[in-house]
């Protein structure tokens, strides 16, 4: 167990004091409101703070995972034996510059849409309504209605696991649907770099009333859930193969298929984190079987299940 690394736990302590939580109850980290403890779980105040964490976490070789908000993650029951290290709403800065913005990976996404939408630019309309950060959204490539993070990104800061920096140009991001190079290198995305464009301010509201409009509307959002739970199969939607299978409403405990979209495996009302990789397992077997089109998983497991 880490706990038992007493070296480790003597240095995170000097680094972060009083701010270092143990067994932290991830579902109150997490939009699916299920999962365990973490064993340690500390919030950077700083890019030297990110760094220094990451330098203590390889000279003692800790796992670690990297935490926005929570939105595309389902933690195990046991929990997570190891750190977490989360950049949710610290280093969330915003430089604007003309029609370029400069914006921090803590930054809530739907933060920055809208202070885009309050200077007339436009291109982040589609990111509204989603409930990641930057840096999470960039990781994954994120996207809605059309709209990638790919399609306004210049470059972005990245920090490797020994706490160096460098900048990425958005041609070298290897970006694809829901993913970009960060997958394969282990680093973190700490900012990015966007390109913008001028717009009437009321023509931006319009139609991040629209989308959102949409959402409202087509997805589940009354629920916890961590959005989409499967990636678009190439020639299919996941939701129309999961319905055709006539498991619309099917559900393990309180882990449920909405009834509104199939696409979304959601938090019926006390459901384990067991419950939801069950229902998640079941329905990659059933549309397998009656479809032959394997599904795979956007939502990301952490910890044993």
């Amino acid at each position: 167990m880490l706990s038992e690394n007493i070296d480790f736990v003597k240095t995170i302590e000097k680094l972060y004091g009083s701010r270092l939580l143990r067994n932290e109850p991830m579902e109150a980290h997490t939009t699916f409101r299920v999962g365990g403890g973490a064993a340690f779980f500390v919030t950077p105040s700083s890019l030297n703070e990110l760094a220094d964490t990451l330098l203590v976490c390889k000279e003692f070789d800790v796992p670690y995972y990297i935490l926005g908000n929570g939105s595309n993650i389902l933690v195990s029951d046991k929990g997570y034996d190891g750190l977490i290290i989360r950049l949710y709403n610290t280093m969330d800065q915003m430089e604007f510059d003309g029609e370029i913005v400069t914006a921090g990976c803590g930054l809530m996404l739907s933060r920055l849409a809208n202070e885009a939408k309050n200077r007339g630019l436009s291109g982040l309309e589609f990111a509204s309504g989603i409930p990641g950060t930057l840096g999470g959204a960039v990781f994954m490539n994120a996207g809605a209605y059309g709209g990638e993070m790919k399609d306004v990104i210049i470059d972005v800061q990245v920090m490797d696991r020994a706490g160096r920096i460098r900048t990425v140009k958005v041609s070298d991001m290897d970006f694809g649907y829901r993913k970009s190079i960060l997958g394969a290198t282990g680093e973190i995305a700490v900012s990015a770099r966007m390109s913008l464009n001028k717009k009437p301010i009321v023509e931006i509201e319009e139609l991040m009333r629209d989308l959102n409009g949409r959402r409202r509307e087509k997805q589940p959002l009354e629920y916890p859930s961590a959005g989409s739970t499967f990636k678009r199969p190439e020639g299919y939607f996941a939701g129309k193969l999961i319905e055709d299978s006539g498991l619309r409403g099917f559900r393990i405990g309180d882990a449920m298929v909405s009834t509104k979209h199939c696409g979304f495996v959601i938090n019926a009302g006390k459901a384990t984190a067991d419950d939801i990789k069950q229902l998640i397992d079941h329905i990659r077997e059933k549309v397998l079987s009656d479809s032959g089109v394997e599904l795979s998983p956007e939502v990301r497991l952490l910890g044993e299940f």
